[in-house]
């Protein structure tokens, strides 16, 4: 184990010397000046506890007018065997900006090879893929105030899991789903699937409060958004945050690794008008009602 760590801690020295290299400005990258001595006395002596997870960010400039957008970075110890935490944020993005840009972030990350190093990747897309969110937040809201009072506009996120089995984190789940009055369904097991609905900013604040500080394999795979006039509860495609459980197949021993009946679950997904999610969740057509 302590082998396998300070493999990992050398390579995040790496790839931080090497933001370093290309962030040298000040206030380009912002890190700690305790932190990376931390990791290298523990890399000289690993009986000692082990270091602080490096925690910086990078302030990246977008578009002609160079717009800052902040990526956020956390390396777990374990890391690149595991996702990193990011988190890109301006404040020329509104709520729902900040949201997408984000869930785009986390699919493309999630998307690459495990176990390689992918910061300067995240830097790139977050370059490349910021300009369009930007824009559409300049957009003119003069006339906006008159219908806001009279519409209710309902979010949806759809998470996607690899497996979802403790139970400090189930309950976690559900006590946030319930402080932040959001219904939806949690499904636990392999793989594990969550969905909320509510108001936009509630969905936000679980979606961040779920995700951090610890979650490894887990990405917000879509993001739905509706409007209507009255109130956001006639939106709602559940009436509860439900616990979901199926029939599963694979042993039930200490790591619990078992796999829940997708079949049973596209079903359900069918009876509350969602049978689509179903392919951008595991990339498989729902054909003639079969997985």
């Amino acid at each position: 184990m302590a082998a396998a760590v300070r493999e990992c801690l050398e390579l995040q020295l790496l790839e931080v010397e090497m933001l370093l290299a290309m962030f040298p400005k000040e206030g380009e990258m912002s890190l700690d000046e305790d932190a990376v001595p931390g990791v290298q006395r523990y890399l000289r002596n690993s009986d000692r506890a082990l270091p602080p997870q490096l925690r910086f960010s990078i302030a990246i400039d977008v578009g002609e007018a160079k717009v800052k957008v902040e990526l956020q970075v956390v390396l777990p110890h374990k890391y690149p065997h595991v996702a990193p935490q990011l988190f890109a944020r301006s404040d020329a993005l509104h709520r729902q900006q900040q949201l997408q840009l984000n869930t785009g972030l986390t699919s493309h990350i999630s998307s690459l090879d495990p176990g390689e190093l992918c910061l300067f990747e995240a830097v790139q897309w977050v370059k490349d893929n910021s300009l369009p969110y930007l824009e559409s937040s300049k957009v003119p809201s003069e006339k906006a105030p008159e219908e806001v009072r009279v519409k209710a506009a309902l979010h949806r996120l759809w998470i996607y899991s690899h497996h979802i089995y403790r139970q400090e984190l189930r309950r976690k789940i559900f006590d946030s789903a319930k402080k932040l009055d959001l219904t939806g369904f949690c499904l636990t097991g392999k793989p594990g699937v969550i969905c909320v609905e509510g108001l936009q900013e509630n969905c936000e604040e679980f979606w961040r409060v779920i995700r951090y500080p610890n979650w490894k394999h887990i990405s917000c795979k879509h993001v739905e958004s509706t409007e209507a006039e009255g109130s956001v509860d006639q939106l709602r495609l559940f009436h509860a945050f439900e616990d979901l459980q199926f029939q599963a197949h694979g042993d039930y021993g200490l790591r619990n690794d078992y796999h829940m009946d997708l079949g049973q679950f596209l079903e359900f997904l069918k009876q509350h008008q969602s049978g689509h999610i179903f392919q951008i969740l595991f990339g498989v057509k729902d054909k003639q009602g079969t997985v």
